[in-house]
């Protein structure tokens, strides 16, 4: 994470893979879960055991020990009696935790929509006052994959993008709180893969180009440093995000 503070507790590496990583992700909250249930330092098992446990391969439970131990979950220890430790969490790792140890039911998914556009203000508010042209070359960088999923018309690859572009957002503040609960809220949502839907009577395709206008335009308020604009920008943002979107 930029401006030397540390990254979030639950923060994927890559936005938009697939596969292998999925099942890392699941076998991590698998051991997560476990860890949660005992006091730190308790002895968890052998990475064999675990990775038995979880039914996963080799390969794969080596990238989920990478998200332990990037997490802060578990600690490693070599030799006669080491294996996975259940780790001392801080505040914030449990935090970022329990966000993303919810149900995921659909009204879990809506509730946690709702506080991520509730905290969209602040996030945009730190990234105009905080945002090198750096930072806002990389926002313009998302910009363009959402501008050329709107122009093929591909809703999938137009939300993969739109989370990239708020992840990145959410890389600029120097609030290390504000940062990991959202982009846990953030990737919760973008776990469960929600759709775009827009608004009776408007075309798919006229939707992901509105979206992507409206998105371009709180960039270059941001690029700007146009605080009234952009907050008004967000305001709308927020409105015309429906509860099963973004």
């Amino acid at each position: 994470m930029s401006r030397g503070v540390d990254p979030p507790a639950l923060r994927r590496a890559e936005w938009g893979q697939a596969g292998s990583v999925s099942r890392a992700e699941a076998a991590a909250d698998a051991v997560a879960k476990l860890a949660a249930r005992v006091t730190p330092g308790t002895r968890l098992g052998t990475k064999d055991e675990l990775r038995t446990r979880c039914g996963v391969s080799v390969g794969t439970f080596n990238e989920t020990l990478r998200l332990l131990q990037t997490r802060g979950v578990v600690t490693v220890q070599r030799g006669p009696g080491g294996g996975l430790f259940a780790a001392e969490q801080t505040p914030m790792t449990r935090l970022a935790h329990s966000v993303l140890a919810l149900d995921a039911s659909q009204g879990d998914v809506t509730q946690a929509l709702r506080i991520r556009n509730a905290l969209e203000p602040l996030l945009w508010q730190d990234a105009l006052w905080h945002a090198s042209p750096a930072d806002v070359k990389g926002l313009r960088a998302c910009l363009e994959g959402m501008a050329e999923a709107a122009a093929s018309g591909d809703a999938d690859e137009f939300v993969v993008a739109n989370w990239r572009l708020h992840a990145r957002v959410a890389d600029i503040t120097p609030n290390s709180l504000l940062c990991s609960l959202y982009v846990a809220l953030l990737e919760l949502v973008e776990r469960h893969a929600l759709a775009v839907r827009p608004q009776a009577g408007v075309s798919l395709a006229q939707h992901i180009r509105d979206r992507w206008k409206l998105h371009a335009a709180m960039v270059d308020a941001l690029d700007k440093r146009d605080e009234g604009t952009l907050l008004r920008l967000v305001a709308e943002h927020d409105t015309t995000t429906a509860a099963d979107e973004e």
